[in-house]
Order: C-alpha cells, then structure tokens, then sequence
C-alpha cells in the first residue's frame, strides 16, 4: 500500500484532530462537493466527498495525499485532482469499502495513474 498517497502533507495545513466533515471540497478546477466524513487514520486518511447534484449524489474517496490544501476559516479543501478525474473516480460505498482490500488498491491504482495536476 504507498502510505504516502495516505497521509497529509506537512504544507497541506491539516491539523490532527480537527472535524473536517462539511467542508467545501475544492478540485484544481472548481467546485465539487462536501466533506461527507474523513478519516485520519495512521497510514490510511482520506476524506469522503458527497458530490451533491454535480454529479447525481456519488460518494468518492480521496486519499489524503491528494489534499493541497485545509482551509480551517474558509472551511475549504482544496485537493490535486480534476473535477473530471473526481467524476471518474472509483465510486465508494460507506460500510463495504472502508477495510475492503481490493477497494483500497483500486483507489491507489486510479489515483496514482491520474497523478497530473
């Protein structure tokens, strides 16, 4: 598993411990949705974005690595992902896939694939 797509980055300014759930979720070109719930997790933290109407309701799962940036007065982060590669991200099913192994390596795969912001 490449914990480091799994973790925040120093410079993204998340701070352990801080209750990201309703945040706006900003891609590198635009709007995307809310922070569903999140997890930070030790080697595998990631954020569930509700996508709203943008795209028929879909939950996706970004892992950590992804998040640039945490707004904590703006309520605001902002991830290194396209509107278009949240949009064909794998979908995520609350309760089936937070420990599904296959999943997890799905997730890894398509983001590392799509790294290109």
């Amino acid at each position: 598993m490449d914990t480091g797509m799994w973790a925040y980055a120093k410079s993204s300014g998340h701070v352990a411990g801080t209750d990201l759930a309703g945040f706006t979720v900003e891609a590198s070109d635009g709007h995307i949705g809310r922070i569903d719930r999140h997890s930070a997790d030790a080697g595998r933290s990631f954020i569930v974005v509700d996508t709203g109407p943008w795209i028929l309701g879909r939950h996706v799962l970004v892992p950590a690595g992804l998040v640039r940036e945490v707004d904590i007065q703006n309520e605001t982060v902002r991830v290194a992902a396209t509107k278009q590669q949240i949009k064909a991200s794998p979908d995520f099913e609350s309760g089936r896939h937070e420990d599904d192994v296959a999943f997890i390596r799905l997730i890894e795969n398509y983001y590392a694939a799509n790294r290109h912001v």
